[in-house]
């Protein structure tokens, strides 16, 4: 490796501990496409202010092409990080003209650009894989806009639901996400190029150019703000641990369902595994795995709130922290999307059972307080007379299903023969209201969440499609051609 790029005024090398300990090359260099592109815009922008000679930015452009076509060397602490890896083999490329690269440009709003592409392009992928999951659950949702299964408060069956309205509160949920990873991408969509170290830069830099280069909307206003903002970072981190909260939950029902205490699906053999000792056992890997893997998110979202809470303006080498519990968090949710969305897919309900569970337990219970409401009795006297009931019932062994008009008056004389074994099925069907359980209202909500699917795959489009590539911006033609 050549000497250090910072090296001019230093009279010793650095000592091996402190490479080792400082470098950042084995993890930033995920940053790598992200900062040749940010470079060729750059050095376009230097030749059309004239900052520079059209034939230096000829060799830089083409310079920085061939080391994207090479690719980076494995992650290694032989370099101090990314940026200083390109630079110094676009010195190799083309000679001296490299030095001018860096021309009104510092090493503080170089990372702060690269972490923004990065941000920009992952929340884009991050979207594309909840959209995923959400299809998955919307057309679990269609098929079982039918299947009555217990609905449950403190893990206790309490009122019959449908399977199809169920999934669709995780679709709420995960559309939430959507919306809050949308959210971070606006906020990273700022350029930050051009603040120089932290008091912009003495050049008549064309900073507008430069972020119609790249795709983005916005420029930073503040150049202390823009080389020492990590929010947009923070922000991703946020809908990030809530995305793998909600995948946790998701996860863990998953397990639950999968039990044979429960037994309302099973999962594909694919997205399982066995006991090293018990032959028979069939586990959840997948979901337990998604559970606890959220927890790392968490734990990157807290880390870098706690390195970020001291720092004074502007730049800092704490924030060389921000990118490894980032990165991982990224990756994590990511995989955790992509495992979980194929385990539902492929997973085998057991409508029998559901429907069986969502018989038991005096589900029904609160629809006969309703009932006697409905011929005039205050609810909470109904509520008296149906909890009345269902002692009696634990009693006796008995379900309600299995009473007649006559045990049922023991307790109300308002209950008239259609009160005689209220079905799961009827009681779903009677909250056909928005938002409701009814068959009716999920197949409507099923219809609307495929019309927010298709508004945000559009949205998607739009974004990736204002991502740059290192090979459409090293083939723009120049101003003379």
């Amino acid at each position: 490796m050549s000497a250090k790029l910072w090296g001019g005024r230093f009279e010793k090398p650095t000592a091996p501990s402190m490479e080792a300990f400082s470098s950042s090359f084995p993890f930033d260099v995920r940053l790598f496409t992200w900062d040749v592109a940010g470079s060729i815009a750059h050095a376009r922008m230097l030749d059309r202010q004239g900052i520079i000679a059209r034939e230096d930015a000829r060799r830089l452009v083409g310079g920085l092409a061939r080391v994207y076509a090479e690719g980076p060397p494995p992650p290694s602490t032989a370099w101090e990080d990314v940026h200083s890896f390109v630079e110094q083999r676009l010195q190799e490329l083309v000679g001296e003209a490299a030095g001018r690269l860096h021309t009104a440009r510092s090493r503080n709003d170089q990372v702060a650009l690269d972490l923004r592409l990065f941000t920009r392009a992952a929340v884009c992928e991050q979207v594309d894989r909840v959209l995923q999951v959400q299809e998955t659950l919307v057309a679990l949702a269609e098929v079982h806009a039918e299947s009555v299964m217990p609905g449950y408060t403190h893990l206790q069956r309490a009122q019959p639901v449908v399977l199809g309205h169920h999934l669709l509160a995780y679709c709420e949920q995960f559309q939430r996400d959507l919306e809050r990873l949308q959210g971070v991408h606006t906020r990273a969509d700022v350029l930050p190029l051009g603040s120089g170290a932290l008091a912009g830069v003495p050049y008549p830099l064309d900073r507008v150019y430069v972020a119609e280069l790249l795709g983005f909307g916005q420029l930073s206003r503040n150049s202390l703000d823009a080389v020492s903002d990590r929010d947009f970072v923070v922000e991703h981190l946020a809908a990030l641990a809530l995305a793998a909260v909600h995948l946790s939950r998701l996860a863990e029902e998953v397990v639950l369902w999968s039990s044979a205490e429960f037994g309302f699906l099973e999962l594909d053999d694919a997205y399982a595994t066995g006991s090293s000792i018990m032959p028979q056992k069939k586990n959840p890997d997948v979901a337990e795995l998604v559970r606890g893997k959220s927890g790392r998110v968490i734990g990157s979202l807290v880390a870098l709130l706690a390195m970020l809470k001291g720092l004074p303006l502007a730049y800092n080498r704490d924030l060389q922290e921000d990118k490894e519990p980032y990165f991982d968090a990224v990756d994590t949710v990511a995989m955790c999307l992509e495992v979980l969305n194929a385990a539902l897919a492929t997973a085998d309900v057991r409508t029998e059972r559901l429907a069986a569970a969502a018989g038991g337990s005096f589900a029904t219970a609160t629809d006969l307080a309703d009932y006697l409401v409905r011929k005039g009795l205050p609810f909470r006297q109904a509520h008296g007379a149906i909890g009345a009931l269902v002692r009696w019932c634990t009693q006796e062994r008995r379900g309600l299903e299995q009473l007649g008009l006559d045990e049922l008056r023991r307790f109300s004389p308002l209950f008239e023969s259609d009160a005689v074994g209220l079905s799961p099925a009827r009681s779903v069907a009677d909250r056909d209201l928005p938002g409701g359980t009814a068959p009716n209202q999920v197949r409507r909500a099923v219809a609307s969440a495929r019309e927010r699917l298709e508004t945000a795959t559009a949205w998607l489009a739009a974004q990736r499609n204002t991502l740059p590539t290192v090979e459409r911006l090293a083939a723009l033609p120049w101003p003379d051609e």
